[in-house]
């Protein structure tokens, strides 16, 4: 009978975590990761739902998926197991994975000059699995789809780099001790199947192989990265900051800091975990790195005080109004209008945008129109891009916000100044004496 104890994920929700529901059975601890062939001796065979993939036209729920494998492959590796008879061969028996492998045949009979289809990916255990085992990694499967973060990303490109390598290891003669399949911790069993690889580049893992195999959209140089912080760091800490979604660059600064002054680096991480304050601990983490005589809670207080600072300036940049020219207000009207190069629209433009201006003229007929008190003097219109543009960001703002997400404490601090500055300015009537009716009106049809 299924067990039903693995119906939900394991505690926190991490992928690290898994570990723990494969090590519950012998079998899968011992898994390995293989090419198989898709034809002939070592392919592998289903029993209750053999297919003949001979077909001229690929199987229609399948077209999308074979569309797919022909061009990046297959990344997610099936599940099959080792049948061991006496007196005969092993033979390879599919556990989970029958469209994927139906897909695979299909290719190899209908395009096999394409590379995609020339072997299968798979995790090949001793078999046979019990239902508990074949529910046990059907489980792990699903819960792989979520989207990982960077602790677990680390985690699964070195689970998968060990993977390649054990598969090159054994392809190349060289066995890899049971003991090696039971490490549980990735870094810890790539050192160790480093060891049996010695000094043979023919067996290596590069990241290039690790990042086509899995299909990521990711460089060398960050898959280094995340590694080496969740090596650097605690399997724990790791999940915290999981958890906590601390970025990759702040881990990587904190194990900087931890590998120097491990002890101030743990008193800031439980001080502003106990207080719920992890939105300072990038800033605690410069500060523990340059100054390196403060303790944990001068550090953390130094950084609150850095923090308002940068928040202070923050917001004055936010809030702050272009200054008016000086000098308009205390020149005489005679002498401003003389002095200036500007025609009289253009001098009205420049005028505070409550005070009518009142040009001197040197004849009565060659005086202008005085302007009505009650009016706005004429200004710029704003570029009909930059209002586009605009309205678009508040769209795809208002539907990431709609579908849930979340937006940062700081990143509503900045809208609330930048919006309170905005609708003063909606505020100010408009020059055509159009109401906000009108307005409203127009721009629902507009859109």
């Amino acid at each position: 009978m299924t067990s039903t104890s693995l119906a939900a994920p394991p505690d926190g929700g991490s992928m690290i975590r898994l570990t723990e529901i494969l090590h519950r059975s012998v079998k899968l601890r011992q898994r390995r990761f293989e090419m198989l062939p898709l034809r002939g001796q070592g392919a592998p065979f289903t029993e209750p739902h053999a297919r003949n993939p001979s077909d001229s036209l690929p199987p229609s729920e399948l077209a999308d998926l074979i569309s797919s494998m022909s061009v990046i492959g297959l990344l997610e590796p099936v599940l099959a197991e080792e049948i061991v008879v006496d007196g005969k061969a092993p033979t390879i028996r599919l556990v989970t994975g029958e469209r994927r492998l139906r897909a695979m045949r299909w290719g190899a009979v209908n395009r096999p000059d394409n590379p995609h289809f020339q072997a299968l990916p798979a995790v090949v255990c001793p078999g046979p699995l019990s239902e508990e085992e074949r529910h046990m990694w059907r489980f792990v499967e699903n819960f792989a789809r979520e989207p990982l973060r960077p602790g677990e990303q680390a985690a699964a490109l070195l689970y998968q780099r060990c993977a390649i390598l054990v598969g090159k290891l054994l392809k190349a003669g060289k066995p890899v001790p049971q003991e090696v399949y039971a490490i549980p911790d990735p870094a810890e069993r790539f050192l160790a199947l480093e060891k049996i690889r010695g000094t043979d580049s023919s067996c290596a893992a590069p990241w290039s192989e690790v990042l086509d195999r899995l299909g990521l959209q990711l460089n060398e140089r960050k898959a280094g990265e995340l590694v080496r912080a969740f090596r650097a760091l605690p399997r724990d800490l790791t999940e915290e900051m999981d958890e906590a979604a601390v970025r990759l660059n702040t881990r990587i600064r904190f194990a900087e800091l931890r590998n120097g002054r491990a002890q101030a680096a743990e008193g800031i991480w439980a001080a502003l975990k106990s207080t719920k304050r992890l939105h300072l601990l990038p800033t605690a983490v410069n500060v523990g790195l340059e100054e390196p005589e403060l303790g944990p809670e001068e550090i953390i207080t130094e950084a609150e005080e850095r923090q308002d600072a940068a928040n202070a300036d923050r917001r004055a940049k936010l809030t702050r109004v272009p200054t008016r020219m000086e000098g308009q207000e205390e020149t005489e009207e005679g002498d401003d209008a003389a002095a200036s190069p500007l025609g009289v629209d253009e001098a009205a433009a420049t005028a505070e945008p409550d005070r009518p201006l009142q040009p001197a003229a040197p004849a009565p007929e060659a005086a202008p129109e005085a302007m009505p008190a009650d009016a706005a003097p004429s200004r710029p219109a704003v570029e009909p891009n930059t209002i586009r543009t605009a309205l678009d960001g508040i769209r795809g703002l208002l539907a990431e916000v709609r579908a849930g997400k979340e937006i940062a404490r700081y990143d509503r601090g900045s809208l609330r100044l930048a919006l309170r500055e905005l609708h003063a300015h909606l505020n100010d009537a408009s020059a055509d004496g159009a109401t906000d009716d009108d307005a409203i009106t127009e721009g629902s049809e507009a859109a």
